[in-house]
């Protein structure tokens, strides 16, 4: 387990890998009151957010505008915005493949929009907000959390050994390898690697190397690098198609994407996940 904590820009802050949930988390608290505003584009993991301060988050994506405790995202979500006047958050972000054993949710049932936490996990989560409020350190918070998600553990859904070969495939290419190439591999049809895929990932196989090259150029675009050199080295035809899947996962153009990250606490996100969460390949099926 990796822990660092820090705080800064009024913002009290955590995070930690640990591979035994095979994720990693992160926390935060506003401090100062500034505001909780992040502009949330489509990434190649699971995320769960739980908030667990007297003020409610507010999502605005696909599905509308509600106020939640917390939500789940999966691969399909859409660009979406989130909000709180005084956040308390802790964030969860998981391999599909994981959260396909872990979560007790079908990737089918994370659509286009964050899911509430209530709708999946009822009172149960409820108590574990309260407990969270009630925790005086960030290693406790992990802890609670990291029991939380495991209790709902279910090994026996564990994805089919053709599906994560071709899922790792897609994450070591940087999304950019032939679907046919995936099914011949594997040994299946066109159609039934996609049946597969869409009903344990959440995405049919072109949509998640879509996703996956996307999340690569992303990383391109926030290093400073000119968007024409990031289509390049991503895979794209040129710097157009590049604009192009930024607008569907990003619902932006690639200059918007970068200012994005500007306020203090979404450079910390970024930061967080660059450091304890890698969209690196899955340990064999045993």
């Amino acid at each position: 387990m990796d822990l660092a904590c820090g705080s800064g820009a009024g913002w009290d802050f955590a995070g930690v890998a640990d591979a035994a949930l095979g994720g990693a988390m992160i926390g935060y608290r506003d401090l100062c009151g500034s505001g909780l505003g992040l502009q949330v584009a489509g990434t190649a993991a699971i995320t769960v957010l739980i908030g667990f301060g007297d003020r409610e988050v507010i999502v605005d994506d696909a599905v509308g505008r509600r106020t939640s405790g917390g939500f789940v995202v999966g691969l399909p979500v859409e660009a979406m915005c989130v909000r709180s006047e005084r956040a308390e958050c802790v964030e969860v972000r998981l391999s599909p493949l994981r959260a396909y054993s872990l979560l007790g949710i079908a990737p089918t049932d994370l659509g286009r929009g964050a899911v509430g936490l209530e709708e999946l996990w009822g009172s149960r989560v409820q108590r574990l907000r309260a407990r969270l409020a009630e925790s005086r350190s960030w290693d406790d918070r992990f802890a609670l959390t990291k029991s939380f998600l495991t209790q709902g553990e279910r090994p026996m859904r564990a994805p089919d050994p053709e599906v994560l070969s071709g899922w790792n495939r897609i994450l070591r290419s940087h999304g950019q390898v032939r679907i046919g190439e995936l099914a011949e591999d594997v040994g299946w049809s066109h159609k039934r690697l996609g049946a597969r895929f869409e009903s344990q990932i959440g995405l049919a196989p072109k949509r998640a190397a879509m996703l996956v090259r996307f999340r690569y150029a992303v990383d391109g675009l926030l290093a400073g690098r000119p968007a024409a050199d990031v289509a390049i080295e991503s895979g794209y035809t040129d710097q157009a198609h590049l604009c192009r899947d930024v607008s569907i996962f990003a619902d932006r153009t690639p200059r918007a994407l970068s200012a994005a990250y500007q306020p203090a606490i979404s450079r910390y996100r970024y930061r967080a996940w660059g450091k304890f969460f890698q969209y690196r390949a899955e340990p064999a099926v045993r």
